[in-house]
């Protein structure tokens, strides 16, 4: 497995395009990513109840496994529009889909933005006849997508890999009301193996359990959180043995951590990436429970931001995460500096610990010694920028 210098076009038979279409003021705001042959399918949406008109169209249409363009804006939601929200995004998968001479069932369509104003569809039927002609397989597509995605995001986030020979490659979108059971994103995956569509959910389905299902920024969760992957099989090389299942869903897991902590690295107003570890815990649920609790903690975040080797608000989230535990046990490390032994805070150098915390990535260890259980969750550092965001956000 290595990883390429490219984007999302780089995967065979992938053309794509993102244009400013006038959702948003000055930037790019709308994107399409087409196969050249129909794909099979998968996708993880967002367990809010208040899911989006996009999310609920998109469950119905990859009911059959199948898809073959996604068509996504920036700047509005499209949730809690009603019956009108519905309509509008049956018509981005319509006139998308007629456009490009495919079924409007295999057209997958995005939103994410404001929640509550309807979508512009003046706006929206000029964006698709503007940039259905434009599509091509060029780096320049990829780049142009992966901003077009964007909302309060501060860098576009994407990877590709080649592996087996063949390419899977993301492109995700995450910066605000981020929280384990995915974040406030949209991900889009593509690939060119040939895998079936149960294949790719079962694999798409535990990769975002250890990914984007372990990151946090502020603890909302979104109503239009997405992940979906597409294989068009254009590679020609078949995922259908179990060590190739195992190869693919390996490299799947790489594809989403990567993007998972790039999205939880610029969460908004972000100045540091948080990595939690905890290791030798008495169960696998226990283990993702404590890093995820951690990492969620608003208290953790902003001692982080404050360089202050805080530990016992490390170890109190530790206690209200539900997980079994001994204090007498508990051992804490930031970086390689012990804090805690045996649930009691040591002495060590608060000058080595505030360096620690200056690294553009900050690590947690909390080793429970009650099993052999372990997990890792991302998140960032709360910052005074995360409150002057987000009061500003609708206007």
């Amino acid at each position: 497995m290595k990883i390429i210098k490219s984007g999302i076009t780089a995967v065979k038979g992938i053309k794509g395009q993102g244009i400013h279409a006038g959702f948003k003021k000055n930037k790019l705001d709308f994107a399409i990513i087409y196969s050249e042959v129909i794909c099979n399918a998968a996708g993880v949406f967002t367990k809010n109840k208040a899911a989006a008109a996009p999310v609920i169209l998109d469950r119905k249409f990859l009911s059959d496994g199948k898809a073959q363009a996604i068509v996504c804006n920036s700047g509005f939601a499209n949730a809690c529009t009603g019956e009108q929200g519905m309509k509008d995004a049956l018509f981005m998968a319509e006139y998308t889909s007629e456009k490009l001479g495919i079924k409007k069932e295999n057209c997958l369509v995005f939103s994410t933005g404001v929640i509550g104003i309807p979508l512009p569809m003046g706006v929206m039927k000029n964006a698709i006849d503007t940039t259905t002609p434009l599509l091509e397989s060029s780096s320049g597509a990829s780049e142009n997508i992966a901003n077009a995605i964007l909302t309060t995001d501060l860098v576009k986030k994407e990877i590709t890999i080649e592996n087996d020979n063949y390419v899977i490659s993301g492109v995700t979108k995450g910066s605000g009301m981020i929280n384990p059971n995915m974040a406030t994103m949209l991900c889009f995956i593509f690939t060119d193996a040939d895998v079936s569509s149960t294949i790719l959910g079962e694999c798409l389905k535990a990769s975002v359990n250890k990914s984007f299902n372990r990151i946090s920024v502020d603890g909302d969760t979104s109503t239009n959180d997405s992940v979906v992957i597409l294989a068009n099989g254009l590679s020609k090389v078949k995922v259908d043995t179990i060590d190739k299942i195992e190869s693919f869903s390996k490299a799947l897991d790489f594809v989403c951590v990567e993007l998972a902590k790039k999205i939880a690295r610029d969460g908004e107003g972000a100045t540091k990436l948080i990595e939690c570890e905890c290791v030798n815990a008495k169960s696998q649920e226990d283990a993702e429970r404590i890093s995820k609790s951690v990492i969620d903690s608003s208290l953790v975040k902003s001692a982080v931001f404050g360089e202050d080797p805080n530990w016992g608000r490390i170890i109190a989230a530790v206690g209200y995460s539900g997980a079994d535990m001994e204090l007498d046990k508990i051992e804490i490390y930031l970086g390689n500096i012990r804090v805690v032994s045996k649930g009691i805070g040591v002495s060590f150098s608060q000058e080595e610990a505030k360096k620690e915390l200056q690294k553009e990535c900050v690590n947690i260890t909390i080793n429970m010694n009650l099993g052999d259980f372990c997990s890792r969750a991302w998140g960032c550092d709360l910052s005074y920028n995360y409150v002057k965001i987000n009061a500003q956000y609708h206007t």
